[in-house]
């Protein structure tokens, strides 16, 4: 297969009838590590909004068990698009997240920003660092995945375009990023997370890179001074070599698809292993428009 055969393949595709497929191909063969690291920044940005990273500190979740954390939300990511978005895996991934966030109380705004970051997010990561940008068909194909996302969750107001998603993020990160104390826990914890996946010689230089790539609006938000410039260059030059040799390299083949390997599940997982022990306590709702 040619390094841009998939390419012409998602170009002649339907965004709106195809998008859990594209959203395969993206995240498992054409830009598995970028897409990773575009939903991880996703992550990051919730936490510069007070309202949300002062109910995640309170949870304690991410400086308890933070790992599990941070594999949850991936694996309730592909749990919900691995079978398509209208399959009853993808509909019961939904119920399982809905019964964990009806214990709070958030507002239909924050939801709608979460799930911005998740379609917003890779994009710009892979424009910036992929081997290639992504097309329109992708970049939409993103879009119909958070709407339809959104209407299984019952969250009101999803934007009808990746465009929209985009002026969603922005204006919201505008009126509601700010610096709490809250904010620089619940981002620390998850640099602790992720650094903790490299030798401990090497944590310091992968927290201070990682920093590195961060824009300044939301640094502030967490609580972190800018980087260095020459940080900030060496930070971005590495990984932009990755991307280049990447691009020099055969596409991933059709029986390797790169898949989530949770570090806190070795021997697998169920769906109710997934989020906090307190959750399979609570009672399954359906969801929007399934029958009571």
């Amino acid at each position: 297969m040619g390094r841009y055969s998939r390419l012409r393949e998602i170009r002649r595709m339907d965004p709106a009838r195809d998008c859990a497929e594209i959203l395969r191909l993206m995240s498992q063969y054409e830009f598995p590590w970028d897409y990773r690291q575009g939903i991880g920044v996703a992550f990051l940005r919730d936490y510069g909004v007070p309202r949300i990273s002062v109910l995640l500190d309170r949870t304690q979740e991410f400086e308890r068990n933070g790992q599990k954390r941070y594999d949850d939300t991936v694996l309730f990511g592909y749990e919900m698009a691995a079978e398509g978005l209208d399959s009853e895996r993808a509909r019961a991934a939904a119920r399982h997240l809905n019964r964990i966030h009806g214990k709070y109380r958030i507002p239909n705004e924050d939801y709608l920003y979460v799930l911005a970051t998740t379609v917003v997010g890779p994009k710009r990561w892979i424009d910036r660092f992929g081997w290639r940008p992504l097309c329109t068909q992708e970049a939409e194909a993103l879009a119909e995945v958070g709407r339809r996302m959104a209407a299984m969750m019952g969250i009101q107001g999803a934007p009808g375009s990746y465009e929209g998603f985009e002026r969603l993020l922005d204006s919201y990160e505008e009126r509601m990023f700010a610096y709490d104390p809250a904010n620089r826990r619940v981002a620390g914890a998850t640099l602790r997370v992720v650094t903790a996946w490299y030798p401990s010689p090497l944590r310091p230089l992968v927290a201070g890179f990682s920093l590195a790539l961060l824009d300044e609006p939301l640094l502030r938000a967490l609580g972190f001074p800018p980087r260095p410039g020459w940080m900030r260059e060496a930070a971005v030059r590495t990984v932009r070599a990755r991307s280049y040799a990447v691009r020099l390299l055969p596409a991933r083949p059709g029986w390797l698809p790169s898949r989530p390997r949770p570090r806190s599940y070795p021997f697998g997982y169920r769906l109710d292993d997934l989020g906090p022990h307190w959750a399979r306590s609570r009672p399954l709702e359906p969801l929007p428009g399934e029958a009571s």
